[in-house]
């Protein structure tokens, strides 16, 4: 069975566990992060395990399931957990994922994660969008034969395309819009600045030599995921809003040891929040996305 025809198993499976929700907008929620996705009104849930072919999450933090429902009045899929290279998956694994939620007849998605803060004077449970990001992972994703058939609207598919505006601006400016309105409604509000994130393959935390040198490449953030979904998500046509909240400040800038814990800790502290934000996000996000037929499998 070739890698196509697994996504298309995978995809047709949750497809027949969806029923009639039919989600255009998609959702992966990193590190600490999942609870999220309690958020989402009356959930159909699938847990990772039960899905032919799709990997499972192994890392704290990463529940391991496809939840669907409705946020914001919208009906959105979100993955609640993600996997990573470091675990041991190859490329195609990884990003195994996001080619079923294309799939599925996703035309955008929102990808979460737990980043470490280079920027001076970000602070820990600061929430930013990403405006670019930097791959120092050593590999990518769409190295091998290319895929065409997984391309969900014309002119995506192709062996190289543009990734000028890897993360949507119009996207971007749906996401400031909505932290102003909260901030304006004295709910958790915040201004939502932007970023640039640089990804490494993990799984150790960098050294301070290093993110030094991250610093002068023009990353503001540093994590070990994103980049390689962004990159296939844009490969398919999917247009893509990434979120980081700044769980740590990296190595070097701050007074104690790295540690997943704290990661674990501050995405509990902040989820309230990215909640709100994503509730507020659905309803638009999904009145921008085109209204294509869902890809035939």
């Amino acid at each position: 069975m070739t890698y196509y025809d697994q996504v298309a198993e995978a995809a047709a499976f949750v497809r027949i566990r969806l029923g009639a929700l039919a989600p255009r907008v998609g959702m992966v929620l990193g590190s600490g992060l999942g609870a999220a996705a309690d958020a989402v009104a009356d959930p159909v849930i699938v847990p990772y395990q039960e899905i032919p072919h799709f990997p499972q999450s192994t890392v704290e933090g990463h529940s391991g399931r496809l939840l669907a429902g409705l946020l914001g009045g919208a009906p959105v899929i979100v993955m609640q957990g993600r996997v990573h290279s470091y675990e041991g998956y190859t490329p195609r694994e990884v990003t195994f994922p996001m080619r079923v939620l294309g799939t599925l007849g996703v035309r955008a998605v929102v990808l979460t994660n737990a980043a470490g803060g280079i920027l001076a004077g970000y602070h820990v449970g600061q929430l930013v969008a990403l405006a670019d990001h930097i791959n120092m992972m050593g590999w990518n994703p769409l190295t091998g034969p290319n895929e065409p058939r997984f391309a969900v609207k014309p002119g995506a598919g192709l062996r190289f395309f543009d990734m000028t505006e890897a993360y949507s601006k119009a996207l971007r400016a749906l996401a400031a819009e909505a932290a102003d309105e909260m901030r304006a409604a004295g709910a958790e509000g915040f201004t939502l600045e932007e970023g640039v994130y640089l990804a490494t393959p993990g799984p150790s935390f960098e050294t301070p030599a290093e993110i030094r040198a991250f610093r002068t490449l023009g990353a503001t953030l540093v994590g070990m995921s994103t980049v390689p979904e962004t990159i296939v998500a844009r490969h398919m046509g999917i247009e893509v809003l990434g979120i980081s909240c700044v769980t740590n400040l990296a190595a070097g800038l701050g007074a104690t040891p790295l540690s997943h814990l704290e990661v674990q800790e501050t995405g509990r502290m902040v989820e309230r929040r990215l909640a709100a934000l994503l509730g507020r996000l659905a309803p638009r996000i999904a009145a921008k996305v085109e209204p294509d037929p869902r890809v035939a499998l």
